[in-house]
């Protein structure tokens, strides 16, 4: 049985908080979760350290809402979404008849990496449709920029207000033409000068040793390896279903390394592909599923050349 504002919804009710104050933040956060506990419904909290003691701190003592590590969750969408549906089906399995979260996006994710978090926050309207999940999404208008506060808009259906209301966005875009248009994809400082490496048709094993050949001790060990595996399934997806010619371009920075995978082709048709994994098996789906949950970035672009994947290892530019 559903409560609240989402007692008549069926799947997913998402809302963005656009808050000023602490107070206000409160004044949405605690009565949304001390009504799940009456209600209840599972009851969490994924907010970052600061957010996160601030509504611990205006709960009751032994309130029953669970606090789930905000850092953790959202390392990076491919994967929050993943660990979210997991953490949704055990509920509905244990006999849940709504979900309620609390969270937000790290505000060091406002700047060069927003892109995917935008697009996360549009296609997990599709993700978590399967559950009967209230969640809302906070977001600090102090520090979000005016450009991710429109996407919020763009991404979320509706607003929960401080005054107990639950407003439309009237900007919402459905999630499948949301995720078809183009990202806004910042360029990586390091693009500016000439890549350590450049293949044209590069086999897969060609491409790992780019790889292996810019790698100067600058990244762990694990994003080194994890970057190697995404740039070779990357590749064998170009030379596969892509159009010629299928260039790699590899770029070497202090605590970064960056690879580029372009081909003529206009890139995967299905608007999920990479958040989640893609039904049918469609071509290449499940290879940029998996590069999603391993880079530290990744973004696409089309235009009249053809279609770019861009991949991050190590330390993310952040603008």
């Amino acid at each position: 049985m559903r409560t609240g504002a989402a007692a008549h919804h069926h799947g997913y009710y998402h809302e963005a908080v656009r808050y000023d104050s602490d107070d206000e933040l409160l004044a949405v956060a605690v009565p949304f979760l001390l009504g799940g506990v009456e209600a209840g419904e599972p009851t969490f909290v994924a907010l970052g350290e600061r957010t996160g003691e601030l509504v611990r701190s205006a709960l009751p003592a032994g309130s029953g809402v669970e606090f789930l590590p905000g850092g953790d969750v959202y390392a990076r969408p491919a994967a929050a979404i993943r660990s979210y549906r997991q953490l949704l089906a055990e509920q509905v399995a244990a006999g849940a008849g709504q979900i309620r979260i609390i969270g937000e996006v790290p505000p060091v994710s406002f700047g060069a990496t927003w892109d995917w978090w935008a697009r996360y926050e549009s296609a997990i309207n599709h993700a978590y449709d399967d559950f009967p999940l209230w969640s809302m999404c906070a977001y600090d208008t102090r520090i979000t920029p005016p450009e991710v506060l429109a996407d919020v808009a763009r991404t979320h259906p509706r607003f929960a207000t401080p005054d107990g209301r639950h407003v439309p966005s009237p900007t919402w875009t459905p999630p499948r033409e949301y995720l078809r248009q183009g990202p806004r994809v910042v360029p990586d400082p390091l693009q500016a000068q000439p890549p350590a490496v450049e293949l044209a048709d590069p086999t897969a094993a060609e491409a790992r040793a780019a790889v292996h050949k810019a790698d100067q001790g600058q990244v762990p060990v694990v994003d080194l390896e994890d970057l190697v595996v995404s740039v070779s399934e990357i590749v064998t997806n170009a030379l596969r279903h892509g159009r010629p010619p299928v260039r790699l371009r590899v770029w070497a920075g202090d605590d970064r390394i960056v690879a580029t995978v372009s081909d003529g082709g206009e890139g995967p048709g299905d608007p999920f592909c990479g958040l989640l994994p893609v039904s049918g098996g469609a071509p290449g789906g499940l290879g940029l599923w998996i590069t999603y949950q391993s880079c530290n970035h990744v973004t696409w672009q089309r235009d009249d050349g053809g279609f770019t994947l861009r991949l991050t290892a190590g330390k993310a530019y952040t603008g």
